[in-house]
C-alpha cells in the first residue's frame, strides 16, 4: 500500500472515530439538557399547582376547574387517592390516559417509554394537616422534543458526511502534494538505475516544507558524494592502469628481449634480469598499496587500543634508524602520552611519514610529541628538498607525486600519503602540510583522545 493511500485511510478513519465521539457526546448532552428543560417546568407547574389554594381545602380536590389551567397538549395531569382511584383528571392523549396508577406518597420523576416515545412523569404526594391525602402525577409525552432530536441526528450526519467527503479530497490532495518530491525521488532513482548517471533533484524553494527540503538537499548531497565517488574510482582506475602499464611494459620488453637474443648474450640477459627483478619489486609495492587504500576505504577497518605513542614511535624510529643508517630524534614530554587508535594503522601511518622524511632529506628526522587535555599533536620534521606551496594541496591524492621522476627513483608509487590521510581521517584526526622548497617539510597531526 502506498504512503498516500495509507495516509489517507488513516486520516479518514481518525476522522470518523473524532465525528463519533463529538456526535455522541452532543446527541445525548443535548438529550441531557432538553431533559433537564422539560423536568424543570413540570417541577415549575407542580409547585404552582400546590400553591393553589383550592389544594389544601377539604373536599376540593375533585373540583374539574382545579387543572384546567394547568393543562398542555401531549400531557395528563391527574390527582389520585391514597387507595388509587382517580378523583380529578385532565388529559385527552389516551395512550397516557391507559396508563395504570402506581400511588406513591414519595416524590417520584423519570422517563418511561410508550410505544417507542419518551414519557416524563412526575408524581408528588398531596398533604393536608400534615396528612397524605393524595397524589398529583404528570405524564408529558416528549415527542415534539424527540422529533427536533431526530432533526439534530439527521443534521450531525449531512454535516459528518460532509466533512468526510471533504477530508477525503483534502487528505488525498494534500497527500498528492506532500509525496510528490517522494515520487520524483523515485523516478529520479529509476532513471540514474536506468541510464546509469547521476541526476540531481531541483529545489522548489517555499513550495516544500522544511523536511521535504532537507531530505531532497540529503539527497542531492548523496549523489554529489556518489558522483565524486565515482569520478574518483575512475580516476584510481585511469592512474592505476597507467602506473601499471610502465612496469609490465618494461617486463615484457626485457622478456622479449630474453626471447629473442638474450640467451646466449651475458651482459644482456643480466641486464633484463636486474630490470625485470626492478620492475617485478616495485609492481608488488604498488599492488600491495592499491590492497591497502582499498582496505581503508571500509569503515571497520579500525581496531581500537589505548597505547603509548611515544613508545611506540621510539621503537618504530630505532628500526628505521638501523635499517636506513639516518638518525631520527624524538622530542616529547616528560612522561607517555595515550592516546586510543588500532595501534597497527597509527604504525603504518608513521612508517609511510618518516619513509617519506628519510627519502627526501639527507639530515636528521625530528619527530615531536605533544599533547593536550583533549588532543595529540605530533610532528615529523626534514630539512629536505621541500615542496612547492602550489603542490601541497594536492598531495594526499591517490598516484600524486611532486616529481615523478625522482619520486620513480626512490621507488614511491604514490599512494602512501593517501593511506596516510585515510587513517588520520578514520581516527577523526586532521593532518597538515607546512613546507618550503630547499627548506624542510613538516607533517602536523592531531588526534582527538577517546575512550577506548
Amino acid at each position: 500500500m502506498t504512503l498516500r493511500k495509507r495516509f489517507t485511510l488513516f486520516t479518514i478513519f481518525w476522522l470518523i472515530f473524532i465525528l463519533i465521539l463529538f456526535n455522541i457526546f452532543v446527541y445525548f448532552f443535548v438529550i441531557r439538557i432538553t431533559t433537564q428543560s422539560e423536568e424543570q417546568l413540570v417541577a415549575n407547574k407542580i409547585s404552582l399547582l400546590l400553591e393553589n389554594a383550592k389544594i389544601s381545602t377539604p373536599g376540593r380536590l375533585t373540583d374539574p376547574k382545579l387543572l384546567n389551567e394547568f393543562y398542555n397538549v401531549n400531557e395528563v395531569i391527574r390527582i389520585v387517592e391514597p387507595s388509587g382511584n382517580i378523583i380529578n383528571q385532565q388529559g385527552s392523549d389516551k395512550e397516557l390516559l391507559e396508563r395504570p396508577v402506581e400511588f406513591t406518597r414519595t416524590h417520584e420523576s423519570g422517563i418511561t417509554y410508550i410505544s417507542g416515545m419518551r414519557v416524563l412523569y412526575m408524581k408528588v404526594p398531596i398533604y393536608q394537616d400534615l396528612n397524605v391525602v393524595g397524589m398529583v402525577e404528570i405524564m408529558r409525552k416528549l415527542n415534539l422534543l424527540d422529533s427536533y432530536l431526530q432533526v439534530l441526528v439527521a443534521a450531525l450526519s449531512v454535516t459528518s458526511l460532509g466533512a468526510i467527503f471533504f477530508a477525503i479530497f483534502g487528505t488525498y490532495w494534500f497527500t498528492s502534494r506532500l509525496t510528490a518530491p517522494l515520487q520524483t525521488m523515485v523516478q529520479t532513482m529509476r532513471e540514474i538505475d536506468r541510464s546509469g548517471k547521476l541526476r540531481r533533484m531541483e529545489l522548489k524553494g517555499k513550495e516544500e516544507s522544511a523536511e521535504l527540503l532537507q531530505l531532497i538537499r540529503a539527497f542531492n548531497q548523496m549523489i554529489e558524494r556518489l558522483d565524486r565517488t565515482f569520478a574518483g574510482q575512475k580516476q584510481f582506475v585511469a592512474d592505476a592502469s597507467h602506473e601499471l602499464k610502465t612496469p609490465l611494459t618494461v617486463i615484457s620488453s626485457y622478456a622479449g628481449m630474453l626471447k629473442r637474443w638474450g640467451r646466449n648474450d651475458t651482459t644482456i640477459r643480466d641486464e633484463a634480469i636486474e630490470a625485470i627483478a626492478k620492475e617485478s619489486e616495485r609492481l608488488q609495492k604498488l599492488i600491495k598499496s592499491m590492497l591497502t587504500l582499498a582496505e581503508a576505504e571500509q569503515e571497520d577497518w579500525l581496531k581500537l587500543e589505548t597505547f603509548d605513542t611515544v613508545q611506540l614511535v621510539d621503537e618504530l624510529s630505532s628500526m628505521l634508524q638501523k635499517t636506513f643508517d639516518r638518525p631520527i630524534r624524538i622530542h616529547a614530554e616528560g612522561g607517555g602520552v595515550r592516546l586510543t587508535a588500532d595501534k597497527d594503522k597509527f604504525r603504518q601511518l608513521m612508517v609511510i611519514l618518516i619513509d617519506n622524511a628519510i627519502k627526501y632529506s639527507k639530515e636528521p628526522i625530528n619527530i615531536t610529541i605533544s599533547h593536550t587535555k583533549n588532543m595529540v599533536r605530533i610532528l615529523v620534521s626534514d630539512k629536505g628538498i621541500g615542496i612547492p606551496e602550489h603542490e601541497i594541496p594536492h598531495l594526499f591524492e591517490r598516484f600524486y607525486r611532486v616529481d615523478g621522476a625522482r619520486s620513480r627513483s626512490t621507488g614511491g608509487v604514490g599512494l602512501g600519503l593517501s593511506i596516510a590521510k585515510r587513517i588520520v581521517d578514520l581516527h577523526d584526526g586532521h593532518i597538515d602540510v607546512f613546507s618550503k622548497p630547499d627548506k624542510g617539510t613538516t607533517i602536523a597531526l592531531q588526534f582527538p583522545k577517546k575512550n577506548s
